[in-house]
């Protein structure tokens, strides 16, 4: 069988954490044959560490070793990484976020269009067992019409105190387009896809800004903490559903939370963990699943779904169609915090 050929741009913490190890996990199918990064050390160390053969200072270099690239850089790069290598000839998956703005996505949409290759992005809690058993039980009807999204993503006092993730610049945002997106990503995709119409949200810069904080996660700068730490949003879509939406790395809260809900015509399901709430035989049904097939790890089957759409054999399970849908309400989330209105979207 055909082995695809995999370049990895960016070796920090989510290319050795997860990335790497998930593609040396699937080398029946998969195999790293170069990496790059800004930093040379650090390429040299990582390529050492995992026994791949080709290092390069500038990624463009690697395009002709690969047929494919994933991309683990800061989100400032993102765009201009997976359009060259969509230029290129070659299959992208880029890390979450899509890019730092809607327009952006709309150019890395336009390059993977026009090459007819695949652009992929890493939302990974679509490939959670929980998610994945979600969706299928939305797709036979058990909750009826999707109509209200309730989404939860809230850590007790953990700023990543490593990396780039307070850099405004380079990353764009903080909790929102670093952990919520997850979940905005994983509401619109169990809601169906719908189309956002209406966006209001307040992004708060404030506990970020406190003098020696307690963060589980290490230590950052008070005094440069220039991204969001906490953001609540109300979205409206095309076929008039709508979504509740929370997310902070330092919410003064009791424990964190990952929680999402959607409630339909019919019935609704709550993750995490995964319950059915029904109404029916004249009673109020819930129910819990005792096991749930798949992977424990979402990335096994992100990455397995990759390949095989590389390869032809198996369709997209996270278009960047819908990838930058997340990334317009973002976009909007923080407009409509400056602006103290709602954003109307074309």
């Amino acid at each position: 069988m055909k082995k695809l050929r995999m370049g990895i741009v960016g070796v920090g913490g989510i290319a050795q954490d997860r990335h790497i190890p998930t593609y040396l996990t699937l080398s029946d199918q998969v195999k790293i044959e170069a990496i790059s990064d800004v930093n040379d050390t650090t390429a040299k160390l990582v390529a050492e560490k995992f026994n791949i053969p080709n290092v390069y200072s500038h990624y463009e270099d690697m395009f002709q070793d690969v047929d494919a690239i994933t991309v683990c850089t800061p989100n400032k790069f993102h765009a201009e990484i997976s359009i060259a290598a969509l230029e290129a000839g070659l299959h992208v998956l880029c890390e979450k976020p899509m890019a730092m703005a809607p327009e952006e996505c709309q150019r890395m949409l336009d390059a993977a269009e026009k090459s007819g290759k695949v652009l992929s992005i890493a939302y990974h809690y679509r490939f959670m067992k929980d998610s994945q058993a979600a969706k299928k039980m939305i797709r036979e009807n058990e909750v009826g019409q999707p109509i209200v999204a309730r989404a939860k993503a809230l850590r007790r006092r953990k700023v990543p105190g490593w990396g780039v993730f307070t850099n405004k610049e380079l990353q764009g945002g903080g909790s929102l387009i670093d952990y919520g997106c997850h979940f905005l990503d994983l509401s619109l995709w169990l809601l169906g896809n719908p189309k956002p119409i209406e966006v209001m949200g307040s992004a708060y810069n404030q506990l970020g800004k406190i003098p020696n904080q307690v963060n589980v996660w290490g230590e950052f700068d008070h005094e440069t903490f220039e991204v969001d730490d906490h953001v609540t949003a109300y979205v409206k879509f095309d076929n008039g559903s709508s979504m509740l939406f929370e997310t902070s790395w330092l919410a003064n809260i009791k424990n964190d939370e990952e929680s999402l809900s959607i409630s339909g015509e019919t019935g609704g399901i709550d993750l995490f963990p995964l319950q059915l709430n029904q109404a029916k035989h004249g009673m109020l049904l819930n129910s819990k699943a005792e096991w749930v097939p798949g992977e424990d790890d979402p990335s096994i089957p992100q990455a397995q779904n990759f390949i095989n759409s590389c390869l032809g054999k198996e369709e997209l399970v996270v278009k960047p169609e819908e990838a930058m849908q997340v990334s317009k309400i973002i976009a909007a989330i923080y407009k409509s915090s400056e602006t103290g209105r709602s954003i109307r979207l074309q």
